[in-house]
């Protein structure tokens, strides 16, 4: 089950399940453990697109803007041990299965990455979802911050590669 406590999350699955979009929650309170005794981080969701790609997603909770100066936009920073246990996970679920990063972004002043008409309200707070697939945010993620092993992309890039979640769990 995902994590009720965290807003982000519980606002990305309230979000499936009203576009009746299929999905597993994953139980994220502990690590998974692999065949060969090492764990690997749980992702918050597989969500299945019709007649496309199974999505293993990773919701990355933000708020738009960001910071004590509310000018910060478009944060999309990650650990890098997200990208690699992504990695990992298409790997054993094989063809089919592909990572994509959720950004969850709460929307806190007049400003939202997405329009409003793609914007969604869960408990009072509105959310803009931009998603990302993992081979695109590897691409171009370059470390913010080694004592943390953070990585970002290039605000630029991740405007012009980043969607309205629902591009990725549409047919067609």
């Amino acid at each position: 089950m995902a994590n009720r406590d965290n807003h982000y999350e519980a606002a990305f699955e309230e979000f499936l399940r009203a576009r009746g979009v299929p999905y597993v929650a994953v139980d994220e309170a502990r690590r998974s453990l692999m065949a060969d005794g090492e764990s690997i981080k749980s992702l918050d969701f597989i969500v299945a697109a019709p007649g496309r790609t199974t999505w293993l997603v990773d919701v990355k909770g933000r708020r738009f803007p960001s910071g004590d100066q509310t000018c910060h936009y478009w944060k999309n920073w990650a650990p890098q041990e997200d990208l690699v246990s992504l990695a990992q996970w298409e790997s054993i679920f094989g063809e089919g299965f592909q990572g994509l990063l959720v950004f969850a972004y709460h929307i806190l002043g007049n400003r939202a990455p997405l329009p409003a008409e793609r914007c969604f309200c869960f408990r009072d707070r509105l959310y803009g979802f931009v998603a990302i697939g993992l081979d695109d945010y590897s691409a171009w993620a370059r470390p913010i911050s080694p004592s943390w092993d953070t990585v970002a992309m290039p605000t630029a890039e991740f405007r012009r590669l980043g969607r309205a979640v629902e591009t990725f769990l549409t047919s067609g």
